[in-house]
């Protein structure tokens, strides 16, 4: 049995099988998603989601989903499932046998004396699904017959049924071409063999997404169907089923399908899993390499890009992608600033910290390379650029007071990671002066001074410094203040202390370390990573849930992140070395359970403040797989 399975039992029982879903990308920045079972839960599932580039910067559900009918001695047994109304239809899970995930997602259907398997892979550099299908057993002559599920829409939109589509279909080789809607591209629907199409097109109404429904968003859409394949299929034959942006050919389907998993890091074991995970975060489209940030619903951000790039390329040997991904954010950089959101019609700006993030993963190129000449090189103008940008002042009030402390914020902003904005605004709005955001500009001037040897940014650094423990340490508290903002201090026991003791650089003395690590270890340390508010506080939601407003107000009040998670290990490895191994081995190790969780071999978004901290939000997120690679990193370094 492979690391990652199920068994008939779970995949039957709906209220376990819709709770775990597949995500599978590629270098393009195509994807397909949905439950293990196969039943799209969310309007962002899809088995082919596209970038539609000149249509607009999102992607775009053009194949929903197929529903498979095996016929056999004049009986028809469909495979298919979907959500409608009071009930689930056709309900083909119930023929499920298994769930295999090594090499690639794989579903075995028993069905009488038939047995069919079925794989799905995504083309590594096209915009391409290709499904197979085996038949393992039969016992007398079969048919199977596919019906495309066709949606043609902005992945954060619903289709509805509408007399503007394009019903019209073109030929393609053993397959069709379809076309929805003149600005799309169209899609070619084949098959590896000889095959008949029979037109029969239809809408199917109220499909329903049991996700949305919870998040508080419109759940139901329709479907068209322009038709159906049919083809015969004999004991120990392989079909393959392909869906893309361009025209296949039908006699390489096969070799391409072979070539594609020899292609794929095995997951095999936990590890490989974080690898696997972790190159489908990287997008190679139009000469830029980015990294989108999670999925399935966003795209490239700029604080996560530089948070999630080192972790993500350097901890696998991928040295040039990471050097590509600071070329593409490089283009990006307007004055001081980078994006905050990189995608959608509107580029915000943002983001107090994504500039000095972006020192600290140049940092980690030059520890893991040892080649601090070609950071120069490349990044050392726009590093300057950066830090004359926050001593002159900046958009969003950003500027370096005359106390050397970094001030940021204006009314309705969010500027830190905390950024969850409601029709009331900002729910930790954090203006002033955060503590993370002072560790890392003085970490920044610290680095510059080391790539350059200019004096004038010790004496910055020196000012920041001094400033910084009269102002933000509490021998009463024995932590760091959350953000100061005049005369007011804020003491709510939150992670973004944690950075001020695992930077390169660091203000605070080993014992004022020891007691904000301890503080955190207690209040704010879970199995999944650290909370966004102590369980003390007032202002503590221990559940993510409800709508959007329910969520976002408790989006950093409590919920569990695991990317900051990394500091606290860093921290914790610099401040007690080897003696901190098994207490470190214990966190790390303690994920390998969420690899059958929520996203199948991935790691979530966050996760509730309460036990047992279930999976929420996007079920991939970009950060937290790199910073769990980075904490197995720091690990092995002991």
């Amino acid at each position: 049995m492979s690391y990652i399975h199920f068994d008939k039992t779970q995949l039957i029982n709906l209220n376990y099988s819709l709770d775990r879903e597949i995500l599978r990308t590629n270098r393009a920045g195509s994807y397909t998603s949905t439950s293990i079972i196969g039943c799209n839960t969310r309007k962002y599932h899809g088995l082919l989601v596209v970038p539609q580039p000149q249509i607009d910067s999102q992607s775009h559900v053009l194949l929903s989903t197929v529903h498979e009918t095996v016929i056999q001695r004049g009986s028809s047994f469909n495979l298919g499932i979907s959500k409608y109304p009071g009930n689930y239809s056709p309900r083909g899970h119930k023929y499920l046998e298994d769930f295999d995930s090594e090499p690639i997602p794989k579903l075995t259907y028993r069905v009488g004396g038939v047995l069919l398997q079925k794989e799905l892979i995504l083309d590594t550099n096209r915009d391409r699904v290709m499904i197979r299908y085996t038949l393992l057993d039969a016992h007398s002559p079969t048919k199977i017959r596919i019906s495309p599920f066709l949606a043609f829409r902005p992945y954060h939109n619903l289709m509805k049924a509408n007399t503007f589509i394009n019903k019209k279909y073109g030929k393609a080789p053993n397959g069709i071409k379809c076309q929805l809607y003149e600005k799309y591209d169209p899609l070619f629907l084949q098959l590896s063999k000889k095959c008949e199409f029979v037109p029969v097109p239809d809408w199917y109404y109220n499909i329903e997404y049991i996700q949305e429904r919870e998040r508080g968003y419109d759940y139901q859409e329709d479907l068209y169907v322009p038709g159906y394949f049919e083809f015969d299929i004999e004991k120990g034959e392989s079909v393959i089923f392909s869906a893309g942006l361009t025209e296949a050919d039908p006699k390489t389907r096969e070799s391409a399908f072979k070539k594609e998993i020899a292609r794929r890091i095995p997951r095999n074991n936990f590890e490989n899993c974080l690898k696997n995970s972790a190159g489908q975060f990287i997008r190679k489209r139009d000469g830029e390499t980015r990294v989108i940030a999670g999925y399935p619903w966003f795209g490239w951000w700029g604080r996560d890009t530089f948070v999630a790039a080192p972790g993500l390329t350097l901890t696998v040997g991928e040295n040039s992608t990471f050097l590509e991904i600071m070329d593409s954010m490089s283009n990006n950089l307007n004055g001081p600033l980078f994006p905050n959101v990189g995608s959608g019609v509107m580029t915000n700006m943002n983001s107090i910290d994504a500039p000095l993030w972006y020192f600290w993963a140049l940092q980690q190129y030059v520890l893991y390379t040892k080649d601090s000449k070609t950071i120069k090189e490349r990044y050392l103008s726009k590093m300057k650029g950066i830090i004359d940008g926050y001593l002159n002042g900046t958009d969003f009030n950003i500027k370096v007071q005359e106390n050397g402390l970094v001030y940021g914020g204006e009314k309705g902003k969010a500027l830190t990671w905390m950024d969850a904005v409601t029709p009331e605004g900002p729910v930790t709005p954090r203006t002033g002066c955060p503590v993370e955001i002072q560790a890392l500009w003085y970490n920044a001037l610290c680095f510059y001074h080391e790539l350059t040897g200019d004096e004038s940014m010790l004496s910055h650094a020196a000012q920041t410094k001094e400033t910084f423990e009269k102002e933000f340490w509490s021998e009463e508290h024995g932590y760091l203040a959350d953000y100061i903002s005049g005369d007011k201090k804020d003491w709510s026991v939150r992670p973004n202390m944690v950075f001020a003791t695992s930077l390169p650089y660091t203000m605070l003395s080993e014992g004022q370390k020891d007691q904000v690590l301890e503080i955190v270890k207690s209040k704010l340390l879970t199995t999944r990573g650290l909370r966004s508010l102590s369980p003390d506080d007032y202002a503590y939601k221990g559940y993510y849930f409800g709508d959007q407003i329910s969520r976002d107000e408790a989006y950093h009040n409590g919920t569990v992140w695991t990317w900051p998670l990394g500091h606290f290990v860093e921290g914790y490895i610099k401040l007690h070395g080897k003696s901190s191994l098994n207490f470190i081995k214990k966190i790390v190790d303690g994920f390998d359970g969420v690899m059958t969780q929520y996203g199948v071999g991935t790691v979530a978004e966050l996760y509730d403040g309460d036990p047992p901290h279930r999976p929420k939000g996007a079920i991939s997120q970009a950060w937290s797989v790199a910073e769990l690679l980075r904490m197995m990193d720091l690990v092995k370094r002991i």
